[in-house]
């Protein structure tokens, strides 16, 4: 809670330059990863290849549109006076992500919410703690704080539930199965403000 905003303050062109380094350093580890994906998650090379490649794109890609969606925008008004649109971070998000694409996935729902000011706290599948582990690590690397994203393997019944039953967190970002997602959906419902996962 402490970090949200110092994290939402730093500027949305230095937040793109940390997950583009961050995009480097995943894609300077490949063959690690590579190793992770096939010893967590069954992966081959060729499939490791391909998810390193998609996790880097995602810090790319989530780093251009965060520049774009965080610019204010300028909107029609009665003569002298100004309005703007802007879009605002909502505080910290819990990440919860699948064991099939331990790396791609996992860190496509991070890096979208940490590019738009958000703080995180992500829990990955708890066969595949070593592909996120890495992946945070250089994420911290690269300049997210370390208090801005925490790393939380666990059971999802105790850790993911807690997240989504926790009012601090601001929005759940969840890949996996459906009944599991009308279950966010309904415990969040409760909750005034609170962001639906994506499924």
């Amino acid at each position: 809670e402490r970090e949200f905003p110092r994290w939402s303050a730093t500027p949305v062109a230095e937040r793109a330059r940390i997950l583009n380094a961050a995009a480097d350093k995943i894609e300077a580890h490949m063959g690690e990863f590579i190793a992770l994906l096939a010893r967590e998650a069954g992966k081959t090379i060729p499939d490791g290849v391909a998810e390193v490649r998609e996790a880097a794109d995602f810090c790319r890609y989530y780093a251009a549109e965060a520049v774009k969606l965080m610019a204010p925008e300028q909107l029609k008004g009665p003569t002298g006076e100004s309005n703007q649109l802007r879009a605002v971070p909502r505080g910290i998000f819990g990440c919860i992500s699948p064991w099939n694409f331990p790396l791609a996935i996992f860190t496509g729902q991070v890096v979208a919410a940490l590019a738009t000011g958000n703080c995180v706290i992500s829990k990955p599948a708890g066969q595949t703690t070593l592909v996120a582990a890495m992946a945070v690590a250089l994420l911290h690397e690269a300049g997210v704080p370390r208090a801005a994203l925490q790393l939380v393997p666990g059971s999802g019944r105790v850790i993911g539930n807690g997240m989504v039953e926790d009012p601090r967190i601001a929005g759940i970002v969840f890949t996996g199965s459906t009944d599991t997602a009308q279950h966010i959906n309904q415990t969040l419902a409760k909750r005034k403000g609170a962001i639906a996962p994506l499924i």
